[in-house]
């Protein structure tokens, strides 16, 4: 059975490379599903939560750090190329990878949806089964639509097994190999 255009990539993994290499510093670009993804440049809520984020994994995990924008090759997804809010890894672990590095070794994955159309293919779809497929333990969605966490964890086969929500205000509890409790009563700040 020959796969339809809509199943075709737009193009290589190089000509995107290429691409994203050349494109504007204002213009975040993605690879997913095979297909070229225009990610929207973050809000100032958005960069809060990223912050928060980022503050509360230092204190409970001070040998971690988790990276901002750190671009990944999630390959075993249709030789894609994401660029996650954050990932979770252990300090120094991206040094000397570049622009695009491995998912092995990343422990989470987080990203904090956007007020756009594509969000809901993006990120809690398309995104989340990469991360599962590339066996990325934990992917920490932060959904400002549903103000909720939703915490995935054990990938299997290219899907997260377990799925756990949290409203704002309730205790994420983040479970191994992350192993952290995250707050989330902040969150309620920057909910529309």
């Amino acid at each position: 059975m020959t796969p339809s255009a809509a199943d075709r990539p737009q193009m290589s993994v190089t000509e995107f490379e290429e691409l994203a290499r050349t494109s504007p510093e204002t213009v975040r670009l993605e690879f997913i599903s095979g297909k070229l993804e225009v990610k929207p440049v973050p809000d100032g809520s958005h960069g809060a939560i990223v912050m928060w984020l980022l503050k509360q994994c230092m204190q409970q995990r001070p040998e971690l750090a988790l990276y901002p924008e750190q671009g990944l090759k999630v390959e075993a997804y249709c030789k894609g190329r994401a660029i996650p809010d954050g990932c979770l890894a252990p300090e120094d672990h991206f040094v000397g990878q570049g622009k695009w590095a491995s998912p092995e070794g990343v422990l989470m994955t987080v990203e904090v949806t956007s007020h756009d159309p594509d969000t809901d293919r993006r990120d809690r779809r398309e995104k989340r089964d990469g991360y599962a497929a590339a066996d990325i333990p934990i992917y920490l969605l932060v959904d400002r639509d549903a103000c909720e966490v939703v915490v995935y964890s054990q990938p299997e086969a290219g899907k997260y097994r377990n799925r756990r929500t949290y409203p704002y205000g309730e205790t994420a509890k983040i479970p191994e190999p992350v192993g952290i409790n995250l707050d989330t009563e902040r969150f309620k700040n920057y909910a529309r």
